[in-house]
């Protein structure tokens, strides 16, 4: 008889991450690689650095500047700095992971290593299910399912690359789409403050506004405003809070 895996291995941990890759999260990733493998055909990007994009700018929109930028014939330290700026969103999410799935053991080395798979995706995964998870294990466990989904992703580009372009477009950009949208609802969903839940509201009802006025800056302004807002919001209901 085959001996039942150990609950309390490295090697079990890591693959149940593994097994994330036939969530629900990670399927409408999938689904959002494919349109983002249709709108790199279109824009005449080499297969093999298409794949290679995939797997070391590892956040969907951050690519999508980086081949906005190729496109529109930026210089390469314009790309840098946008794609840069793009990704700095993730530090926070990186602080917030890591004090959940690390230990006083884990070297700082691993957690550079895995850091590098923190995108919406995994981190809402991750933060909804590595509580159930035992401390020891969670560092496998993460790993395991951010290495296979971008190990999986780069190879699902790789395939579908010469297929998508035929595509008609409404159905690319269907696909391209389902990532905001999935965002957007996993953050809410996964809130734990009610800051977070302002923040949200309010850089959606000016998302409209700066788009009118001002297109080039729209997603910033009104990221950077609602946030903003919403933390100052917070911080005055707290002092009144704390007054009574």
């Amino acid at each position: 008889m085959t001996a039942a895996p150990d609950p309390h291995s490295q090697t079990h941990w890591f693959l149940q991450g593994m097994c994330g890759l036939f969530s629900l999260p990670a399927i409408i990733l999938m689904l959002s690689f494919v349109g983002f493998a249709a709108f790199t055909a279109e824009a005449g990007v080499p297969v093999d650095q298409v794949m290679f994009m995939t797997g070391m700018v590892w956040a969907l929109p951050a690519k999508v500047i980086l081949v906005g930028s190729m496109l529109s014939g930026a210089h390469v330290a314009t790309a840098f700095i946008a794609v840069t700026l793009s990704s700095v969103r993730m530090m926070p999410m990186v602080a917030a992971l890591v004090p959940e799935i690390r230990t006083g053991r884990t070297p700082t080395w691993l957690l550079l290593l895995v850091s590098h798979f923190v995108a919406i995706t995994a981190w809402v995964f991750a933060m909804e299910r590595v509580r159930d998870v035992p401390r020891n294990g969670r560092v496998a466990f993460f790993a395991g399912f951010g290495m296979t989904l971008t190990l999986t992703n780069i190879l699902l580009v790789g395939l579908v690359y010469g297929a998508v372009s035929e595509f008609p477009p409404i159905v690319s950009g269907c696909l391209f789409f389902l990532t905001p949208v999935y965002f957007l609802t996993s953050i809410w969903i996964s809130a734990r403050h009610r800051v977070i839940y302002w923040a949200l509201g309010i850089g959606l009802a000016l998302g409209w506004l700066f788009a009118v006025i001002a297109p080039e800056y729209d997603i910033l302004l009104a990221g950077v405003l609602g946030g903003t807002l919403a933390w100052w919001g917070e911080r005055m209901l707290r002092r009144k809070e704390g007054s009574r």
